[in-house]
């Protein structure tokens, strides 16, 4: 899987996960994400993923690095033009 596949799965788990917000936008935990056996399965370097998503501006977080239980409370938002474009 290239780089913007991974992308568009990562914008899949984060609605299937996440609660959608008044604006439209999906809002997940980082520790939601990562102890999930689907992601799991899904993304061999979910951080990266993460990162990359970021870069682009499809999803937001604080920090740069996210590390599993260190940011297990780290929110991650979907903006809401990312979640209503075709995936």
């Amino acid at each position: 899987m290239n780089v913007e596949e991974e992308v568009q799965r990562l914008k899949q788990e984060i609605k299937r996960l996440g609660e959608v917000q008044e604006d439209g936008s999906y809002k997940v935990t980082f520790g939601t994400l990562f102890n999930d056996d689907e992601c799991a399965n899904i993304f061999e370097a979910l951080v990266g993923t993460l990162r990359a998503a970021k870069k682009r501006k499809v999803l937001t977080y604080e920090g740069e690095l996210l590390l599993q239980g260190v940011h297990d409370n780290v929110e991650i938002i979907l903006s809401p033009a990312s979640a209503a474009a075709e995936t």
